[in-house]
């Protein structure tokens, strides 16, 4: 076949539930020199994006470390080296990524009990102690934001409920990792895993994902082999490790980016950036509660980084979309499962939350909906 001319992708602004938009120096450290996997310099990066995870996570954990895939790999990741055919897994959802988690859960033969709480609210902790009432579980599993809804769960009463059924206590931390406070070790969450493309503003494609000591120790001591030899964590650990055995090829400039989009997030300060999301946030929710548009997530629990906006009666969600990306360039995202036509999804997400973004979408949206 002829080559086709060179595939230039158009600018585009970022207000969706992810990818957000990516900073020039993370584009820049992308684009460095490719150098080996096992080079010096770049085992030496590895150490630092491992230690900058630690810091954005809250944690100590020595497992800490990117999955060479997106944040969906980090998800089967963990549940592929945390359960074992037979095993019974306490899976919470309130939205599509929680019912992926059960999903992936089943994939690994394990036994799902699922707690289900309407799309658009939390979990009730105590529907989730009653569930499990009586058994125990290897692992229960949350999301806490659900990308789907725009709902921020709070962790704090799960360590105990995880406790009364000995199971290990997992979130999904995909759009909550560098946007808002997770703090791993002071909620006693064993096992996390976010993605790149959300407050982190790195391009999708790594997972990073964190172990407690406790979760290593069932991973250790698993009697079936990890379905996956390429997410299997104790080879894992042999690369990322001191021992530095070789696993895979690590997508080296990917990680090049991850550093850079960690390093900036440092530099801001976490205390900060939580800040600039969370009053961020407010300024766009009181501009669309102005533009007369319904929030279906109460304030309480709505997620700073993501506004879940309900759409006017008599209005195309589709056609309102493809009008905001033909004349705005702005992407926002629709709804999924229970909201799909009813409702848009706004992202207010790391190098996309800015006093202009929120200009521009307030905006377009009341010329999209004029």
């Amino acid at each position: 076949m002829k080559a086709p001319a060179p595939f230039v992708a158009k600018e585009r602004v970022l207000m969706g539930p992810g990818p957000s938009d990516v900073p020039s120096q993370v584009l820049r450290a992308q684009g460095a020199p490719t150098i080996g996997h096992l080079d010096p310099e770049f085992l030496r990066c590895m150490d630092e994006c491992r230690a900058m995870i630690r810091a954005v996570y809250g944690t100590e954990n020595t497992m800490t470390l990117p999955i060479s895939g997106t944040g969906s790999a980090g998800m089967e990741t963990l549940f592929a080296n945390l359960l074992e055919p037979g095993d019974a897994a306490l899976i919470c959802t309130h939205g599509v990524f929680g019912g992926r988690m059960a999903e992936v859960a089943r994939r690994q033969g394990a036994e799902v009990v699922e707690v289900k709480a309407p799309w658009g609210q939390p979990l009730d902790p105590e529907k989730v102690a009653a569930a499990g009432a009586g058994r125990r579980f290897r692992v229960l599993a949350l999301v806490h934001a659900e990308t789907s809804t725009g709902v921020l769960q709070d962790l704090a009463p799960f360590r105990a409920i995880a406790d009364e059924h000995g199971a290990l206590l997992v979130a999904d931390c995909v759009t909550s990792f560098a946007g808002v406070p997770i703090e791993l070790d002071r909620h006693g969450v064993d096992a996390a895993y976010s993605g790149t493309q959300k407050c982190l503003s790195a391009p999708p494609g790594l997972a990073p994902i964190s172990l407690s000591e406790r979760a290593m120790e069932r991973v250790r001591a698993r009697e079936h082999e990890v379905r996956s030899w390429y997410l299997d964590l104790r080879l894992l650990a042999r690369y990322w490790g001191d021992e530095r055995a070789y696993h895979h090829t690590a997508p080296v400039n990917a990680i090049f980016g991850l550093h850079e989009a960690l390093r900036l997030v440092l530099t801001e300060g976490l205390e900060a950036r939580y800040e600039r999301h969370a009053r961020l946030s407010g300024e766009l929710q009181a501009g669309l509660r102005g533009l007369g548009l319904e929030l279906p997530v109460a304030e309480t629990h709505r997620l700073p980084p993501l506004t879940l906006v309900g759409i006017p009666d008599g209005k195309d969600d589709k056609q309102v979309r493809r009008h905001l990306l033909d004349r705005y360039g702005l992407e926002i995202g629709g709804g999924l499962g229970d909201f799909a036509g009813k409702a848009w999804r706004i992202g207010l997400m790391g190098a996309s939350c800015t006093p202009r973004h929120i200009a521009l979408c307030l905006s377009a949206l009341e010329d999209a909906l004029s």
